[in-house]
């Protein structure tokens, strides 16, 4: 066979096959796009002189990406290779040889290969600049002038997918020739065969999901929700691909069972109809339901993080300029260095030409215990400690120093504390080792809650004095010896100014405390304005990444989605001949293929509904180690993410429907 003859005949299979091949093309050029931009932001020095932070996030991405490009471009590949089957089959039938075939299959992939991989790195070098003016207008710098080529992407991009179209490939020259011409002929018509029920299949579905929501419902720590998420993911994963490949058809069996329901025009060709076609449906379906969790769960996290920005800084930093001064063991700060401190913060803003608009400082001592029922211990075995849950933190300052921030009174024996607590709460009397309280009075608020952070149980006492605070700091110090915690004194300071000359005064201030001369163990000075930069670059970089993969995973369902309906319109071409020929009317037709469709497009929106509903709470739980506590803003968030994917998915439904109603009318 000449090789003018195998590319003409290459080329009129790709157009007369461009409902196939152009979707593939277009999802082609649009992962390789996306992948480059991903790589090329994690490479760029303008986006590390904007952010470390989002580099780093970005080098996630590429990741990230490569894996997905890497199933995405198999998993749309193999729908390629199925609806070509007869195709290739007949060619051989007829006589063609299968080098000649897979001679002509490799030209096509290549021209595909090399098409995709060049305009998609056209694109990708495009959309990168405008998505490098949108980050540098997110992050509040000047734009770059010109068009940036980062070769290193380029190469990367090349390499990776390079290799993918190269394995792609050498599966489908693979498949063409072991298989036999009449398993070619009519591979596309593969599962018409009624699956058994696969029982011990859907029971591992139902434990591995109902186990995986279990972890999402009953975690309450964020350290263990750190430790646990993936276990849930992999299990909630399993379990779905258990289900929609084993469930679905018990689920469908039952309802043939049903006289009543099945024994109805629409209802028996459209159940029939999704028992045969879901051993190959399953995998589809699963997909698209996974791919639509994680939109929901990636959007609506990122975007409540962005979202609730300012609360999070406000939990994160007390005022605009924050001195923390540790003493030496079993230390205090004296009352003279103290004065000294907050002398010298006030003269600096003096000299700044800036006005307090507020100021405090306290003492606080903060450590770790292990949690004993109404009673904390602290231990050394705490390092030890197999789950954070068993963990607890207690914030302590004395009544004086409450007093004196808060304007409140409370006249505390030396037995009795005021309590505000975050998590399971505590008993009316409990103990610290051996010293044991009554609680005189729960508050309705803490004003130094951001002393902790909400990683786990966290309890803010109020104790009666200095005596009591130094007693607990000796039975803390003796437990855990040079681990220990050290009574802390806090200077917070509130300024009035942009944030320009807010940072101008924290970076006066630095040189100005760290002057003093008086013994200290450490001492930590931070400026709100100045830390939002990096924690902005942080949270900017997953709200970036999480819509950006949240549209690719959204581009992928939607691909998905298409093909499906066309295997399906194919698929389902004959049968409803047949059935108009023996009585049944258009309309009749039109409402079961209406209810069929609408049956299997839309379950895995349900199913990915309820399982953002599931993680719910444990999404909340890792959104605290950001310190994002804000829950109704989080639900919010979800809610609209949800409908908004839920149109997009109704939108690419309604479009790929009518694709498959042209085929099978």
């Amino acid at each position: 066979m000449g090789k003018s003859f195998s590319l003409k005949l290459a080329v009129n299979n790709i157009k007369n096959n461009r409902k196939f091949y152009l979707p593939y093309f277009l999802a082609s050029v649009g992962i390789i796009g996306m992948f480059y931009i991903i790589a090329f932001l994690s490479i760029s020095e303008g986006i590390r002189t904007m952010s470390d932070a989002l580099a780093m996030i970005m080098g996630v991405g590429v990741f990230v990406m490569g894996i997905f490009a890497f199933i995405f471009l198999f998993y749309t590949n193999s729908f390629l290779l199925k609806r070509r089957k007869k195709e290739i089959g007949l060619y051989n039938i007829l006589g063609m040889e299968k080098k000649h075939i897979g001679k002509i299959l490799a030209i096509e992939n290549i021209m595909i290969s090399v098409s995709s991989i060049i305009m998609g790195l056209l694109c990708g070098i495009l959309f990168s600049k405008l998505v490098h003016l949108f980050l540098s207008w997110v992050f509040g710098t000047e734009p770059p002038f010109g068009i940036e080529i980062s070769w290193l992407a380029v190469v990367i991009s090349l390499a990776l997918f390079g290799v993918l179209f190269l394995l792609t490939m050498i599966t489908n020259l693979m498949s063409i020739h072991l298989a036999k011409p009449i398993e070619l002929l009519y591979g596309g018509n593969v599962g018409e065969k009624e699956p058994k029920t696969k029982w011990l299949l859907a029971i591992i579905g139902v434990i591995c999901l109902g186990v995986g929501y279990y972890i999402a419902i009953t975690t309450e720590s964020p350290l263990t929700a750190i430790m646990l998420f993936f276990v849930a993911v992999v299990l909630v994963i399993i379990g779905t691909y258990c289900l929609f490949t084993a469930g679905s058809v018990a689920i469908l069996k039952a309802l043939k069972k049903n006289r009543k329901f099945y024994y109805k025009p629409g209802n028996f060709t459209a159940v029939s109809g999704l028992i045969y076609r879901m051993k190959q449906n399953a995998v589809g379906l699963a997909n698209i339901c996974i791919l639509s969790t994680m939109v929901l769960v990636m959007v609506s996290g990122t975007v409540s993080l962005y979202a609730g920005m300012n609360d999070v800084l406000d939990s994160r930093y007390e005022g605009d300029i924050t001195v923390a001064l540790a003493p030496r063991q079993g230390e205090r700060i004296t009352p003279e260095n103290r004065k000294l401190v907050g002398d010298t913060m006030k003269n600096v803003c003096q000299e700044e030409g800036r006005k307090i608009e507020g100021y405090y400082d306290y003492e606080a001592l903060i450590f770790s215990v292990l949690k004993d029922g109404s009673n904390f211990r602290a231990h050394s075995d705490i390092e030890k400690i197999g789950s954070p849950e068993g963990v607890a933190t207690l914030a302590i300052v004395t009544a004086d120093e409450y007093e004196k921030i808060s304007g409140k009174k409370l006249n505390l024996e030396k037995d009795q504390v005021a309590v505000y607590s975050y998590g399971n709460g505590l008993a009316d009397d409990f103990s610290i080792n051996d010293m044991q309280f009554h609680v005189k009075e729960r508050l309705d608020s803490f004003t130094l809650e951001n002393l902790s952070v909400y990683m786990t149980d966290s309890n803010y006492l109020v104790v009666a004095d200095g005596q009591v605070l130094m007693d607990i700091n000796d039975m803390q110090t003796k437990a855990y010896g040079d681990g220990a915690s050290q009574i802390n004194t806090e200077f917070v300071l509130n300024l009035d100014g942009t944030d320009d000359e807010k940072t101008a005064c924290y970076k006066k201030m630095q040189d100005a405390v760290y002057d003093l001369k008086f013994p200290y163990e450490s001492m930590r000075i931070e400026g709100k304005q100045e830390g939002s930069k990096d924690f902005m670059g942080l949270v900017g970089g997953f709200l970036f990444l999480g819509i950006f993969l949240g549209i690719v995973f959204t581009f992928a369902a939607a691909l998905i989605i298409y093909y499906k309906q066309i295997s399906e319109g194919y698929y389902d071409k004959d049968k409803f001949e047949i059935m108009q020929k023996v009585g049944m009317s258009k309309s009749e037709v039109k409402k079961t293929i209406r209810k069929q469709v609408l049956m299997v497009f839309f379950i895995p929106l349900i199913m990915a509904g309820i399982h953002i509903l599931a993680a719910f709470k444990m999404i909340t739980r890792l959104l605290m180690v950001f310190a994002m506590n804000n829950v109704p803003l989080f639900a919010l968030c979800t809610a609209g993410t949800f409908v908004v994917f839920a149109v997009i998915y109704a939108i690419v439904y309604a479009v790929t429907a009518r694709e498959y109603y042209k085929i099978v009318g």
